[in-house]
């Protein structure tokens, strides 16, 4: 079952038919909780249970449970403190836990002992989450709030990733991006897939930058080199994860600028990672981009447009 989805709001909505959220910097997943057995999924279906092991040991009745799995640092989200541990994806989960310890943030209940609450509205659905009381180290219900506007301006100043407005006679629509719950982001982090990577200058082995693009109907589009974000141990991670992918010749679908594609070791286009930056240049490349960390929760498939290219952040406004 994959997750229902925001769709990217134009102006924030009021009124009393609409709840506002923060929108939380972290790892989108639904939690199955059964005879006291701990199950997670990512937004692409793969169990996820063993990454987070600590969550396994949740004390809550018989539920499903739509959330986010969020790293905090010193109080706030850090998505770079989860990236680093979702990058050792399957390895060392144990110590990951200890040293990067997460909280699972629960904001939908889709299933309440053996009670499908799918069809009925999203302001029951939040009733019966907050009745559960639940709140400690390893989960909480992080609160709503009635003025949207004030929320985007608190969140925006506090540098948070922004807010998720929900209209509460939405149901849940499974898999679907609705315009029913609107998203309304304060950063350019998008997701590409990479496509290749480059040594760094001076070491023919330490990965300096990657090469990511589009998946499109036109084939895979070159978006840009990324750089910055990768030094130490980060980039020995990253490379560890792409060397299995090599291939012989660019997966890109037109050729390369010489400077790009000089030295540089081609992967199969299946590696997903974020990337924070100032938008597109008049080019359709990524402007300062910067690597933010691997999403083992996404294939290239998963990819939606707006996922790819925020909307507000167009060539022409940025060149």
């Amino acid at each position: 079952m994959r997750p229902m989805l925001a769709t990217r709001g134009d102006r924030v909505p009021s009124g009393d038919e609409w709840c506002h959220e923060v929108k939380w910097d972290g790892m989108r997943v639904l939690v199955e909780v059964n005879a006291g057995r701990v199950r997670l999924t990512s937004r692409n279906e793969n169990d996820v249970t063993a990454t987070f092991p600590e969550l396994a040991s949740i004390h809550v009745p018989d539920v499903v449970l739509d959330g986010e799995v969020v790293a905090f640092t010193d109080g706030r989200p850090d998505f770079g403190a989860l990236a680093g541990r979702l990058q050792r994806f399957g390895r060392s989960a144990k110590s990951s836990s200890s040293a990067t310890p997460v909280t699972l943030l629960g904001f939908d209940l889709l299933r309440l002992e053996g009670r499908d609450l799918m069809n009925e509205p999203l302001a029951l659905r939040r009733e019966l989450l907050e009745s559960l009381h639940l709140g400690d180290h390893l989960v909480q219900v992080p609160p709503t709030y009635d003025d949207g506007d004030m929320l985007l301006a608190a969140t925006r100043d506090q540098q948070l990733e922004g807010i998720v407005s929900k209209r509460l006679s939405s149901r849940y629509e499974i898999g679907t991006r609705s315009r029913a719950w609107l998203k309304f982001p304060h950063r350019a982090r998008t997701s590409w897939v990479v496509g290749g990577w480059r040594p760094e200058t001076g070491s023919t082995h330490r990965l300096g930058a990657i090469l990511v693009g589009e998946p499109t109907p036109d084939g895979f589009v070159f978006r840009g080199r990324v750089g910055s974000g990768i030094a130490g141990r980060a980039g020995v991670d990253l490379k560890a994860l792409l060397e299995p992918l090599a291939v012989a010749d660019s997966p890109f679908n037109a050729p390369l600028p010489k400077v790009d594609a000089v030295g540089t070791h081609w992967v199969r286009p299946e590696l997903v990672v974020d990337v924070e930056s100032l938008g597109f240049s008049a080019h359709a490349r990524l402007r300062q981009p910067s690597f933010r960390g691997v999403r083992p929760d996404l294939a290239p498939e998963d990819l939606a447009p707006e996922d790819l290219a925020p909307e507000d952040l167009a060539p022409e406004a940025l060149a």
